[in-house]
């Protein structure tokens, strides 16, 4: 299709599903990808359906977050300049090894609070926001005298919520069109106010301390906001904090002081048995020896097992059970609760109820409510607003004016 004179943007995946972000913008015959997400509902095993791009035309991609579902399709995309955050881009190039297909590569311009930078005819500036993912921003986009605001992913109930503040006070002007998720839209009610970090940390104080032996944390590493929250509550509860080397390595690449790091006290190295394979088959030797400090094995653990807080996935399960250090224990799950329902979670429950660990749901939303969300639009005051990363378009229309709905697919003007 021919250039018409004006930014044009099409949302490949988004319009109603969340995660799995895609949107292509186009000006002047060039065009950008902003985020290129793998969706939330691909079976495990299989491989996903890119968008059909045209690989001559893309000048570059900009990732918004490093969560998956916003940068996870980059595999299956054109080998283009990726744009993103400093940090972001070296906590996805630290995840790499340790999942399949992820590139290692992420070469391309970076993305700083309020510092424009140019990709062909676009002028894209990064916003700052808070959000579950560290280095999250939304992007302002200006081409062709017009202005597309991308909110991405964030919230204001988060330890980084004072961006949230500093922005509704002074948000950008003049925008046509606001590209706005609304994660909590439909799934909660429109007076939902989640919990802050703060409070969520209490939460787990809690738990911690009702907690007779083991703590097993099932988190996500890449949530740094989350990982704080339960190492200031190991503090308070007399916990030490047990990592493996992905959580070792995620938390190194944020290079933040204020960030727990493998060489605190209180933070203790441990290094599962499948987790092992892979050090000795990739030959993560110096990843290990940097790390390896503080390090523990399971046998430390299991002589005093209410002394620890684990950050548990699947693959621990083998070794806790020959360790033989789950009396008392319990599990807590701290993300999103439709994880819950999932397949991979089935195997987990039944190890759990055969090992009589008590279950608790600690956590809060990586994103805004709906208050929050319509204090942002209506802070943006842009002339149409745009569903995106929803389940729930059409409730847009009782929370917000001036919406229209694009459908996957559809090429728009801006």
């Amino acid at each position: 299709m021919l250039h018409n004179g004006q930014m044009r943007v099409k949302i490949h995946r988004g319009s109603n599903e969340i995660g799995g972000s895609c949107v292509e913008i186009e000006s002047a015959d060039v065009r950008i990808l902003v985020d290129a997400g793998m969706p939330l509902n691909l079976p495990i095993g299989q491989d996903p359906v890119p968008p059909e791009i045209d690989s001559e035309s893309l000048f570059a991609i900009v990732i918004s977050h490093p969560h998956l579902d916003h940068y996870g399709l980059l595999p299956w995309m054109p080998a283009k300049p990726i744009a993103m955050g400093m940090a972001a881009r070296r906590i996805a190039q630290a995840a790499a090894p340790f999942m399949p297909n992820l590139p290692a590569s992420l070469l391309g311009p970076d993305l700083e609070d309020r510092k424009p930078i140019q990709i062909g005819p676009f002028k894209i500036t990064p916003y700052l926001v808070d959000h579950s993912a560290y280095d999250a921003y939304a992007l302002m986009i200006e081409a062709d005298n017009k202005k597309l605001f991308y909110s991405g992913d964030f919230r204001a109930h988060g330890r980084k919520s004072k961006l949230f503040d500093w922005f509704i006070s002074s948000p950008p002007t003049g925008i046509d069109t606001l590209l706005l998720e609304g994660t909590t839209i439909g799934r909660n009610g429109p007076e939902f106010s989640p919990l802050t970090e703060d409070e969520l940390g209490e939460e787990f104080v809690n738990v911690f301390k009702s907690t007779k032996g083991l703590a097993l944390v099932n988190v996500s590493a890449q949530n740094i906001d989350r990982m704080v929250t339960i190492f200031r509550a190991c503090i308070k509860t007399g916990r030490s904090l047990v990592i493996d080397l992905y959580t070792a390595e995620i938390l190194a690449a944020t290079e933040s002081l204020n960030i727990p790091q493998s060489h605190w006290e209180k933070i203790h190295l441990c290094i599962p048995h499948r987790q092992r394979i892979q050090i000795k088959k990739n030959s993560w030797f110096d990843k290990l020896n940097k790390h390896s400090v503080n390090r523990i094995f399971p046998k430390t653990i299991a002589a005093d097992p209410s002394r620890y807080t684990l950050i548990f996935r699947s693959l621990w399960m083998t070794d806790l059970d020959k360790a033989e250090c789950l009396g008392g224990a319990s599990l807590i799950h701290s993300q999103w609760e439709g994880y819950l329902r999932q397949e991979s979670f089935q195997l987990i429950e039944k190890w759990r109820e055969a090992h009589g660990i008590s279950f608790h749901q600690v956590h809060t939303s990586g994103h805004a409510s709906p208050a929050d969300l319509r204090r942002f639009a209506t802070a943006v005051s842009a002339k149409t607003l745009v569903p995106i990363h929803t389940n729930a378009p059409e409730i847009y229309d009782s929370l917000y004016s001036n919406v229209t709905r694009h459908a996957d697919g559809e090429w728009w003007n801006v």
